[in-house]
């Protein structure tokens, strides 16, 4: 059985003629299109397109699969709007509520990939913390809450929580100055400043500098990423940042290192036991969808 994504992709790739314009009429990173069309020429065993120049040509399989598949996709698209008619998905709002790197690096793409599919209902959006995205959401102020945690999922209560996503964390320091032996070993930093992020991205650095045996002295703090760098990339103290964080902006003053090991989990929350409503559902179907796409770290 065909994987919709997968052909949703081919279709834009045949539509658009290259890999490159498919993703972006798709809003994906190109990799995760090349990505998708390397499984499904797996999956059906025979090459669907020649590369040829900068773009693709389809070949006689591909062109017969591409005829298909937007038969196959229009009857999908048919159906779903009728189904959504009757699910109470042609009208209603979603609320999110999501963390700074998250909103900036793939929240996008979600909305838009949920605006394409469900055009009447209305998603908003707002920025914040873990901490005070969970207080909204218990406030009943938002529908779901995008937060990250960097240990094991604690008390759930009336909460219902998916794993979205394990992101890597980095270590940051100046781009300028020589490697050292041990980059990526935090005590190779005990006697620098260091630059805090948020409560939670704080208290978990200063969690990791003691279980290597000192405290770091925090010259700087701040829950801007990029200003975050910016302190860094002028010598003014060493940080550690998450994947989607360098994700959505990297300043070329910085260099990053893999801390092995170290990750965050990125959640999202909903208020209650499931199921919930249809259309924070469907948003949360398109959430795991998007999450689910193979992500390119620094």
């Amino acid at each position: 059985m065909f994987d919709e994504n997968r052909l949703r992709v081919f279709a834009a790739i045949a539509r658009e003629g290259s890999v490159t314009a498919a993703a972006t009429a798709l809003h994906y990173a190109q990799p995760s299109v090349s990505h998708h069309l390397a499984r499904l020429e797996a999956e059906v065993g025979v090459p669907l397109v020649q590369r040829v120049g900068r773009g693709i040509r389809l070949t006689a399989a591909g062109r017969l699969l591409a005829d298909r598949a937007e038969e196959i996709l229009g009857r999908i698209d048919s159906a779903r709007a009728e189904l959504a008619a009757h699910a109470g998905l042609n009208a209603g709002h979603v609320r999110l509520v999501a963390f700074p790197s998250a909103l900036a690096a793939l929240v996008p793409a979600a909305a838009a990939a949920f605006g394409a599919a469900y055009p009447d209902i209305e998603l908003a959006l707002t920025e914040a913390e873990p901490p005070e995205a969970l207080a909204a959401l218990r406030r009943g102020e938002v529908d779901v809450a995008l937060a990250f945690r960097h240990g094991p999922p604690g008390e759930q209560g009336n909460h219902t929580v998916t794993t979205l996503l394990e992101e890597p964390m980095y270590l940051v320091s100046p781009a300028g100055r020589s490697r050292p032996r041990s980059p990526t070993d935090l005590r190779t930093y005990s006697d620098q400043r260091w630059i805090a992020g948020c409560e939670r991205c704080r208290a978990h650095l200063l969690s990791a500098c003691e279980q290597r045996g000192f405290t770091p002295a925090i010259g700087f703090e701040t829950d801007d990423y990029v200003a975050a760098q910016a302190l860094v990339a002028a010598g003014l103290g060493i940080s550690t940042l998450p994947g989607l964080a360098l994700r959505a902006h990297l300043n070329p003053g910085v260099r990053i290192d893999r801390i092995p090991g170290d990750r965050r989990f990125v959640d999202a929350i909903t208020y209650g036991a499931p199921p919930a409503p249809a259309p924070v559902d469907a948003f949360l179907e398109v959430l795991k969808d998007t999450f689910a796409e193979p992500v390119q770290w620094p």
